[in-house]
């Protein structure tokens, strides 16, 4: 179950906030966590195996690490919990990559690959269990005190399947405690409508123009840039609408979820870039990678080390491919050669008529071996992107782009870059915005069969 679907919208949500304002206080959380397990179990039953391990095992280890006053016990408890859900992560993740890498390596079919069905969310389950773990052992998050709240908030399915990555310190007192009032509720209703107008009206729209020229062997230079700029657009509005969905689904029902974007596509460096495209994330891997690595306090060549392997490490925790490697590499590089030149404390360290465009021609161009399958794939999408191929969109390539895409495509690079455009304001009354995009989202629920999101395969 998604949320840009019908039976989301019309079944279980509606059922969920009924009940959830029916029953007392008291009774609230422990239907979240039954909401959720519900959810979840939508999917695959029997990944809730998984779920409840790594929950049970990360609140283990948190109350070891919280009741112990033994140092080496602490640290013990950390290490295990922690290992634990490496130990999951890389099992469902990793483990046909690697066999598969390695049968490539000896030159044939020498060892067995199984087929190992990835849970959704395991990566941002993961990565929040093992926040927890660290934090309650630094004494930065109060330990959960009773097994049903960690389980919810492992569980918590307004986020559970791509995030924005939640810290147990974040929400602890929300459990206990949280206002609920109209007024909060309907800032959370109209946040989830522009969370699911972004979905379905733009990213789902320019989702075909960039499979169509992705699938293409030799793009020409207008294809594969429009391939890529499309891609662009539907990753941005994809994922930014599901965290808007998101947050407006935590405000309903009293929660205070934090930003996950902040209009990333205005940035003038990838510094800038990072601080605001899946913010969660980032700040996730500066606390719990670059910061544990050394930070900037090695001196500048470990700095750029740090930089490297932080972004590194953040391109595999995307996937199981040589593309998210590969890009991984290209962010790190980048926001090394940018600290090289004085990128701290600053937001460009180019020149500012080339900065924004300079910037954006580096994300596009990381963004095509991110959406590639293939090394391959990726290759042939920069060949057409340099012009090896030919130039022109071809007739028959015309043919099949519908208008519709075009006309989504650039209202979605609009919305992207706003704030650098010196456009006039036009706006409409909260009430009415969210009407009209209700109407259009009722209308492409009805004919659309499928809106899968783009990060549930992380």
């Amino acid at each position: 179950m998604i949320f840009s679907t019908p039976i989301f919208v019309f079944g279980f949500l509606p059922a969920f906030l009924a009940a959830y304002y029916t029953l007392p206080k008291s009774a609230r959380n422990w239907l979240i966590l039954l909401a959720s397990t519900l959810f979840f179990a939508w999917w695959r039953a029997d990944a809730l195996i998984v779920l409840y391990a790594i929950a049970g095992g990360s609140y283990l280890a948190g109350r070891v690490a919280d009741k112990t006053a033994n140092e080496r016990t602490k640290t013990w408890a950390v290490r295990l919990g922690v290992t634990f859900n490496l130990l999951v992560l890389g099992w469902f993740k990793y483990t046909t990559f690697l066999l598969g890498n390695l049968n490539t390596a000896l030159g044939g079919d020498a060892l067995t690959v199984p087929e190992i069905i990835l849970p959704i969310g395991l990566s941002f389950l993961t990565f929040q269990s093992i926040s927890y773990i660290i934090d309650v052992a630094r004494g930065d998050a109060p330990a959960a005190k009773r097994l049903s709240d960690f389980l919810a908030f492992s569980s918590l399915f307004p986020q559970l399947i791509a995030g924005p990555v939640l810290r147990y310190k974040d929400l602890a007192h929300q459990f206990e405690q949280r206002p609920h009032s109209l007024m909060l509720f309907t800032r959370g209703l109209r946040r989830f409508i522009q969370g699911l107008a972004m979905k379905l009206l733009v990213a789902d729209s320019v989702a075909p123009l960039a499979d169509r020229m992705f699938d293409l062997p030799d793009p020409t230079m207008a294809e594969a840039w429009l391939g890529a700029m499309a891609y662009s657009v539907q990753l941005l509005f994809d994922f930014a609408g599901y965290s808007a969905m998101a947050i407006g689904l935590g405000l309903m029902i009293g929660f205070r979820f934090p930003e996950n974007f902040n209009t990333p596509y205005v940035s003038q460096s990838i510094t800038e870039f990072w601080r605001r495209w899946h913010i969660s994330l980032s700040s996730w891997l500066r606390d719990y990678l670059y910061v544990p690595l050394g930070g900037n306090r090695g001196g500048k060549v470990k700095t750029y080390r740090n930089l490297l392997l932080t972004m590194l490490l953040g391109g595999i925790w995307h996937g199981a491919n040589w593309t998210f490697v590969v890009w991984g590499i290209w962010h790190g590089g980048l926001m090394a050669v940018e600290r090289a030149l004085g990128a701290k404390g600053r937001d460009t360290v180019w020149p500012k008529v080339i900065a924004w465009p300079l910037t954006m021609s580096f994300v596009i161009l990381g963004w095509v071996v991110f959406r590639a399958e293939t090394l391959s794939q990726a290759l042939a999408m920069y060949a057409g992107m340099f012009g090896f191929n030919g130039m022109v969109m071809r007739p028959e390539i015309v043919t099949l782009t519908a208008p519709t895409e075009l006309v989504f495509l650039v209202i979605g690079t609009v919305i992207a870059i706003a704030p650098r455009l010196s456009l006039p304001q036009v706006t409409l009354s909260p009430a009415l915005q969210s009407a009209a995009l209700s109407v259009l989202c009722f209308v492409a629920l009805q004919a659309r069969t499928a809106s899968p999101f783009l990060y549930f395969q992380f």
